[in-house]
């Protein structure tokens, strides 16, 4: 059975990006140390590796990347094998979206929680 290996990040709606990640950076020691306004906090993994990281981001209020999720966040799970987690997600019956996406930062995936939650799957580039 294919399972997640850990969160890849945690994206959320904000009015003001910017003053929000500051807050965060001023009240709570969030690193925003990237040029697009978030944080990456590293921690091992046995198939990860030492590179292993998850993402914290603000993303803009009128963002449409979370649609069809009505909801103001999205999570991203790491997974070993997209391809062999969206096989099996597909035959347990679950809403998985048809498209995939793939660059520097992996292999990409979506599906909806039955609440109406979109959740991002990603498959990192191996180490």
């Amino acid at each position: 059975m294919e399972r997640v290996l850990g969160i890849g990040g945690f994206f959320f709606k904000a009015k003001d990006k910017k003053a929000l990640g500051e807050w965060y950076r001023d009240n709570l020691g969030v690193p925003l140390e990237e040029d697009w306004g978030g944080a990456v906090f590293p921690w091992h993994n046995e198939f990860l590796g030492e590179g292993a990281h998850s993402v914290w981001s603000p993303f803009p209020e009128d963002t449409t990347y979370f649609a069809p999720s009505e909801k103001p966040f999205m999570l991203n799970f790491l997974v070993k094998d997209l391809g062999a987690m969206r096989e099996q997600l597909i035959a347990n019956g679950c809403d998985v979206d048809e498209r995939t996406e793939e660059n520097e930062f992996g292999k990409f995936g979506w599906i909806m929680d039955p609440e109406g939650n979109r959740l991002e799957l990603l498959e990192p580039p191996t180490p």
